[in-house]
């Protein structure tokens, strides 16, 4: 069963307190580790102009990237070393879309999921989705970079994050097999909308520290598994994404699934950078 992740390779700062550390980063990144371990049928595409970062993951020859003039660029600051649910983020926003014609010819034959982790409001336009939806199989989608736009310019390459709805939103996302975001997304992207209208099988609801929800066929509430040394917050989501669809496409059970993934989101905390085994 052949994964396709799709999304944006990063060049990240990240900054706890008063120490500051750069890292490889995005969300295909960080759920490529994720997939080494537990789902080893798997290629990741990326887009980007910095060919060193593909050395990064896991296994470089399941990594394909589409070259683009710029590289994704994100601050991840964390002012209360004691409390990871507080980050505020910034971004040079990036302006470099995947194509409908950049994936043409470097997707693989056979293909029994994507997982589409946009970074941006530009990463996806509504034409590569649209394109990606007609291989009928399963989209698993991140809804964060649908939402990001850029917000107060900070100096001449880095911008706040803005966080607003689109007129191209809700078809974006209908009727994909599973939609992932946190409390605050799912508070812009619904408002007083009925989340039934979006045609969506599973919605999943991610809340830091707080735990998760499942809204399925009924809504599951997920305690988060306690982390006694946390090190590192950066892609826990992106991580829980990972684990979550590596139990579900072998299990096809939401609770399982979603278990499994607050505990390998919890043993990521215990690291600086990506997921490891806890041994």
């Amino acid at each position: 069963m052949t994964l396709v992740a799709i999304g944006p390779v990063t060049n990240d700062l990240i900054i706890v307190g008063d120490k500051k550390e750069s890292k490889t980063g995005g969300a295909v990144y960080f759920q490529s580790f994720v997939f080494e371990e537990f789902f080893d049928d798997y290629i990741v595409i990326v887009n980007g102009s910095d060919e060193s970062l593909i050395g990064e993951f896991p296994d470089s020859s399941k990594v394909k990237l589409i070259k683009k003039d710029n590289t994704h660029y994100f601050i991840n600051h964390y002012p209360d070393i004691n409390n990871n649910d507080i980050r505020i983020q910034s971004s040079n926003f990036a302006d470099i879309p995947i194509t409908k014609n950049d994936l043409e010819g470097i997707l693989p034959d056979e293909i029994d999921a994507f997982i589409l982790n946009p970074l941006n409001a530009y990463d996806f336009p509504l034409e590569t989705v649209d394109y990606l939806k007609s291989f009928n199989v399963p989209i698993y989608m991140s809804i964060q970079g649908f939402l990001r736009y850029p917000g107060e310019k900070i100096d001449e390459d880095n911008y706040s994050i803005a966080l607003k709805n689109s007129d191209e939103t809700e078809k974006i996302i209908s009727s994909v097999e599973a939609l992932f975001l946190d409390e605050s997304e799912y508070s812009i992207l619904v408002g007083e909308n009925d989340i039934n209208d979006f045609n969506i099988s599973e919605i999943i609801i991610t809340n830091g520290s707080k735990g998760s929800r499942i809204i399925s066929d009924k809504e599951y509430k997920i305690e988060a598994v306690k982390c006694d040394n946390v090190i590192d917050s950066t892609g826990c989501g992106d991580t829980y994404m990972a684990a979550y669809i590596s139990k579900k496409l072998t299990t096809k059970s939401v609770l399982k699934s979603a278990n499994f993934a607050s505990k390998i989101a919890s043993d990521k905390l215990s690291f600086f950078g990506p997921y490891k085994p806890v041994i």
